[in-house]
């Protein structure tokens, strides 16, 4: 060991005549910690929200759509999806149809998004299968079989939330409406078809749980008047990471009128809001840090106030300047290091208990922290980030070095016979 080394050790260990500066050295190491515990804990929870909503997003879309511009039906699609699925790159292809409805069940309405799907191929392209909670995809492809023609009912898939909310349980009928109506004799009448709830699904996303319902894709051609036509093509890729190159290929190979857009290029705004809203949080808790690095300064100058004859005796045995400075600076740099290890114990320790601790704090104070219905999720999503912890773990130790440079420069400028003239 250096002797800068250990005489910065030796200034900070507490004696009896140096308490307040002592006591501030632990304020110093608090204040670091809890800046570097925080910065953790938000950068992963940040992170592991962005993950948890892409999954969301993903788990019930699919990462490429291909539609036309002026929003017709695609008339050959199949021959579309063989196109689509000859590109590197793309596991799997299926059409779709969407467009809105209202749904009724008694004194309860709804107007939902509804998607006519594929269940076989819409299983290869999302995990609406795996989100299953009651019943099953493929009941879309069977009606009621007992009874007279008349009395069969197509089915419908609807969300957990939405199920809720019209009141319905698998088995029940309800009466699906057309916005769009149909002219008839008599006038303007809207079209309305009853179909039978066959399965609900729970994505864990309010928004889509109360706002989506699935028919099969011939239920949906009959009831919107597309036949043999589709909305679109929705593609899986392999690598979600270069869906927009993948998009990007679709769009050259197959021209005009179709238009194709990535799930990156569909969710833009959301999800650039998250990554500035992580900049930002970022910005907002490193000020945490540098206001534990300003009491490192005021405790180092303290400390050089306290040791100025000690500092006068080094540089009478000929300790050079470089070496004084040495000294005060480890001093700055022993804080850090020690803070920053400390809020990383916290900071790892508390993101994987993260629900237990907000579910504990919502069962004391009788209080939802994050209703669904706003944040989207049902779970407070953390993941570590390593690249950035290692980024925050840089700043702090970095800020708390530069934070002791000018006291410790200071120190290195005493003369020595100012430092024992009254001794």
């Amino acid at each position: 060991m250096s002797y800068e080394l250990f005489v910065s050790l030796r200034h900070l260990g507490a004696r009896k005549t140096q308490k307040f500066i002592a006591l501030n050295t632990w304020i110093s190491i608090g204040g670091v910690a809890l800046g570097v515990m925080a910065l953790i804990v938000v950068i992963a929870v940040m992170s592991g929200f962005a993950k948890d909503l892409r999954d969301k997003i993903l788990g019930t879309n699919s990462h490429v759509v291909v539609t036309q511009i002026d929003r017709t039906g695609i008339k050959n699609f199949e021959e579309v999806v063989r196109v689509v699925q000859s590109i590197p790159g793309v596991t799997a292809a299926a059409p779709f149809i969407m467009n809105q409805v209202m749904l009724t069940s008694g004194d309860h309405v709804s107007g939902v998004v509804l998607r006519g799907i594929d269940p076989d191929r819409a299983a290869t392209v999302s995990d609406l299968k795996k989100y299953m909670v009651e019943g099953k995809l493929n009941n879309l492809l069977t009606s009621d079989s007992d009874g007279p023609e008349e009395t069969r009912r197509d089915g419908i898939v609807l969300g957990k939330e939405l199920s809720r909310r019209l009141g319905v349980i698998v088995g029940d009928v309800i009466s699906m409406v057309s916005p769009v109506a149909r002219i008839t004799p008599v006038g303007l009448i809207p079209k309305m078809k009853l179909v039978k709830v066959v399965g609900v699904f729970d994505s864990g996303m309010y928004e889509y749980d109360a706002n989506l319902a699935f028919v099969s894709l011939a239920t949906a051609q009959k009831f919107f008047g597309l036949k043999g036509e589709v909305t679109g093509i929705e593609a899986h890729v392999a690598n979600i990471e270069e869906a927009a190159r993948i998009a990007s290929e679709i769009q050259e190979l197959l021209g005009f009128p179709f238009f194709v857009r990535d799930w990156m290029r569909m969710n833009k705004n959301l999800f650039s809001a998250i990554k500035l809203e992580k900049i930002v949080m970022f910005i907002i808790l490193i000020l945490i840090i540098l206001v534990a690095a300003f009491n490192i300064i005021s405790t180092l100058f303290m400390v050089v106030l306290e040791k100025t004859k000690e500092i006068a005796i080094l540089k009478s045995m000929g300790a050079s300047r470089q070496s004084i400075m040495k000294i005060f600076s480890y001093q700055g740099l022993l804080i850090g290091l020690t803070g920053t290890a400390l809020g990383c114990v916290g900071g790892f320790t508390i993101v994987p208990n993260l629900n237990e601790i907000v579910g504990f704090i919502e069962t004391v104070f009788g209080i939802t922290a994050f209703p669904s219905d706003v944040y989207y999720l049902d779970k407070l999503p953390s993941e570590i980030q390593y690249a950035d912890s290692f980024l925050i773990i840089v700043f702090s130790i970095v800020i708390c070095f530069v934070a002791s440079l000018y006291p410790a420069w200071r120190a290195s400028r005493l003369d020595p016979v100012d430092g024992l003239r009254y001794e």
